[in-house]
């Protein structure tokens, strides 16, 4: 009956589905921070190399991450005075290949390739989340803009990442790409609050007397 008991089992555990395992995924973050109106902020941008992905410090020569393309839309577009997007992070001391930053309003992006030979990206596998710094967004906030969030989201089509050659790509479509969105809170604009008249006339008599003193010495 033991016997018997045991085969039914197996036979059960054979019959069940097999536990799908995740795939896994690389991937792209934008950072979150807060700001006011009217100054300019620093948001970095990571990728984290996960191994067992098609690409990664842990695959093979020619199977790293040596390119990427990274597009990130903000909103509202008028509360962006300026921004630009350049390297940063590991990436800082690297000379690349190719290098472009295009932007229109509302959008901006960075594409970087490096030669796998002489300025390999030095990620760090499995590194703790985000992963590592790649690339900084430089963001003036306009003096106007809107308190609450301005938000920055990875575009899904454009934002990828492959290999030097560019025969092997990761994309959220390919479900080997995570991408996770920041965003700027948009706090009040800080200002100096004005002096009063009386506050300024005693402020001029202060000096004065200040001034008067000196002379005197």
């Amino acid at each position: 009956m033991g016997k018997g008991f045991l085969f039914v089992l197996l036979g059960i555990a054979a019959a069940l589905p097999a536990v799908a395992q995740p795939t896994p995924a690389d991937v792209v973050t934008v950072g979150t921070t807060s700001a006011p109106a009217g100054s300019t902020i620093d948001v970095p941008v990571y990728v984290r190399d996960v191994s067992g992905t098609p690409l990664g410090i842990d695959q093979p020569f020619g199977s790293r991450i040596q390119s990427y393309s990274i597009t990130v839309n903000y909103a509202p577009t008028a509360a962006v005075q300026s921004v630009t997007f350049t390297r940063a992070g590991i990436t800082a001391p690297l000379t690349p290949a190719f290098e472009s930053s295009p932007a229109t309003p509302g959008t901006i992006s960075l594409i970087d390739t490096f030669q796998e030979s002489t300025d390999l990206i030095p990620f760090v596998s499995n590194a703790p989340a985000p992963g590592n710094q790649i690339g900084v967004l430089h963001v003036t906030i306009a003096p106007g803009a809107p308190v609450g969030p301005l938000t920055l989201t990875l575009d899904t089509t454009l934002t990828q990442l492959s290999n030097q050659a560019g025969t092997t790509k990761e994309t959220t479509t390919l479900a080997n790409l995570v991408l996770v969105n920041g965003a700027i809170t948009v706090t009040p604009a800080t200002t100096v609050p004005a002096l009063s008249p009386l506050a300024l006339a005693l402020m001029a008599l202060m000096l004065s007397a200040a001034a008067f003193v000196l002379l005197r010495r």
